[in-house]
């Protein structure tokens, strides 16, 4: 290696974590991950013995890889990517994907949101049924003895879908022929047989929150709509895109592009299945339905539905109406006859969560005046005035998440959360308590609003030359957050002009957005009664800096409410109730939906919300 080749410093980004690191050609991935504070599993310390430390390579050139590595990696991990972090060597700059088993803490994910547990109105029923099982005299077939055994119970009107037919005759014998039949109502006295389950265990349904960052997951009984489990994970999808602009791109230049990230994000999804049954203490085949929840992009990737037309005016989505599709199409682990109930979407960028975040929080039929937003990489906005529904998608961008931000990253272990600035003494914390190792999306606003106020920029973003903590360097000015003696990094931890611009493009959007539905409902800012934010990122924030750097109106904090996963409570209520299915389509055909880039005087909002 030339000497010129040693000098030169790689830039490793790390999915789903955001994180991003600068390394020597010829480092390890397991130390270049250790270099961007994420604690990869290495119960050996890097000696390949463990193989614990698995990561995907997803673009970038590295080592061969070793014997070693093919002893501790499948035929089909290693023709997909995966390496073993202690043995790979980098030599040029890369994306790598790290698994949630390689993790040795998570990222931190919101599941708790506003919205009242609902009596159980989709109809079920159970079948208990003692069949006589087959013999050298009765050859007659499982499936017409099934049937018969149904007649006799009261329900001669079933339909038995692929998947059931192939399992029944396994579960009938597993069974010992004696059980509950799961019978889903399909409406006039007709039902679809679902699975056939041992004598006493309960119904249980899925509702999945998909977010383009995020995923959350509640197990619900079907019964009395009491929630047996929840987790929350990354979107895999990221590692082919941080926003859903770069995941349509990805399945425009990919034959297979979207069979890829369906594939992806099926696979978590089975294992946060697994957890999660696993934790409630029941099997696969009581997950009798789901329901899924996610804005348009996220909504047709996990229905296998095109997507090129959500990139190209007049960005139109394929599927609108509420569909329902069988889960073992797409390759869910569920019961043999489950099926995923889509709520509908509203436009091509506001999908089924937005329905489902207005419907948990009960803003769509509020007599108030009510702004209701999720914010994230995609920020939807609805405003609810005299009766009407108005609603927008604004381009936030993934700053929130805490890309694009030079020491940006994830809400995981040692990302800077909260920042004060104190008579000029920088105070923060970080998830954890421990040593900061970047800078979160709450984070990074608490900096840019407390940097505000201390005059340390000025209200276009930028720095101001001789302010306490700013300093030249390369070219640039950069206000120093954290020393590297501070850092677990070893580094110093800087907030740059570009990073204020990230800010100011995210939080420019969102208040254009908001304008743009005020100005539609002839409505000024202060006949707001309630500003309800939601999302995992609307959780975190800091409602005085949000208002301080011009996100959000400049309206009394007691307006403001924080609802945090309200999309994952909506689904949750979609799955139990069929008031609520109804419901979501009433939202659907009453909603405004204004297109933020054809309208007039959009652009000049934004300018003016640019301004912190």
């Amino acid at each position: 290696m030339s000497n010129e080749d040693a000098s030169k410093k790689l830039t490793i980004d790390f999915e789903p974590i955001g994180r991003r690191v600068k390394v020597s050609p010829g480092t390890s991935v397991l130390e270049a991950a250790r270099l961007a504070g994420i604690e990869l599993v290495a119960v050996c310390g890097g000696g390949a013995t463990c193989g614990r430390c698995k990561v995907r390579m997803m673009s970038g050139s590295v080592s061969a890889i070793t014997d070693t590595e093919r002893s501790k990696l499948s035929e089909a991990e290693a023709k997909t990517g995966f390496r073993l972090a202690c043995q790979t060597l980098l030599s040029e700059d890369s994306r790598i994907q790290i698994p949630p088993q390689s993790l040795t803490t998570p990222q931190r994910t919101q599941l708790e949101g506003e919205g009242d547990e609902l009596p159980v109105t989709v109809e079920w029923k159970l079948a208990s049924l003692a069949l006589q099982p087959p013999s050298l005299d009765d050859l007659t077939a499982d499936i017409t003895r099934f049937r018969s055994g149904l007649l006799d119970a009261g329900f001669p009107k079933v339909e038995l879908e692929a998947p059931v037919l192939t399992s029944l005759p396994e579960q009938l014998r597993k069974n010992h022929w004696e059980g509950r039949a799961a019978l889903r109502s399909t409406g006039a006295q007709k039902y679809r047989v679902v699975s056939f389950l041992p004598p006493t265990v309960i119904l249980v349904g899925m509702a999945v929150d998909i977010g383009t960052t995020k995923i959350a997951m509640y197990l619900v009984d079907l019964q009395n709509g009491c929630t047996l489990a929840k987790s929350g994970a990354m979107n895999p999808q990221i590692s082919y895109g941080e926003d859903v602009i770069s995941r349509i791109g990805y399945c425009n230049t990919h034959e297979d592009g979207r069979k890829v990230l369906q594939s992806v994000l099926v696979e978590t999804l089975n294992a946060m299945i697994e957890e999660n049954c696993q934790a409630a203490g029941i099997a696969r085949d009581q997950l009798v339905e789901g329901v899924v929840v996610g804005n348009t992009v996220m909504h047709h990737l996990f229905g296998g539905f095109p997507v090129q037309q959500l990139g190209e005016a007049p960005y139109v989505a394929a599927v609108s109406e509420a569909v329902e599709i069988p889960a073992a199409s797409i390759g869910l682990m569920m019961a043999p006859g489950a099926h995923i109930y889509l709520p509908p979407n509203i436009a091509g960028y506001v999908g089924g969560d937005h329905v489902a975040m207005l419907l948990a929080t009960g803003a769509w039929n509020s007599k108030k005046n009510v702004i209701a937003l999720d914010i994230g990489t995609n920020t939807e906005v609805c405003l609810v005035s005299e009766g009407k529904l108005y609603c927008c998608s604004c381009a936030s961008g993934p700053a929130f998440e805490g890309a694009h931000i030079q020491a940006g990253m994830r809400a995981a272990r040692g990302a800077i959360e909260r920042v004060e600035i104190v008579n000029g003494n920088i105070l923060v914390q970080s998830i954890g308590g421990l040593a900061p190792v970047g800078i979160c999306g709450s984070g990074i606003l608490d900096a840019v609003a407390e940097m505000v106020m201390a005059k340390v920029i000025d209200t276009r973003g930028s720095l101001r030359s001789g302010a306490p903590g700013v300093r030249a360097r390369n070219d640039r000015q950069e206000f120093v957050l954290v020393t590297s003696e501070e850092s677990g990094t070893e580094n110093d931890i800087v907030i740059t002009r570009s990073d204020v611009n990230q800010i100011q493009l995210a939080k420019a959007a969102i208040r254009a957005g908001v304008e743009v539905l005020l100005a539609e409902a002839k409505l000024e800012a202060v006949a707001l009664d309630e500003f309800i934010v939601a999302g995992a990122f609307g959780t975190y924030l800091d409602l005085e800096h949000a208002v301080r750097i011009g996100m959000f109106p400049n309206l009394p904090l007691k307006r403001f409410k924080q609802v945090g996963n309200a999309a994952g409570s909506g689904a949750k209520q979609l799955l139990v109730s069929k008031e609520r299915r109804r419901a979501a389509d009433t939202i659907v055909a009453k909603m405004n939906y204004i297109e933020l880039t054809t309208y007039r005087s959009f652009d000049q909002m934004y300018v003016q919300n640019m301004y912190l």
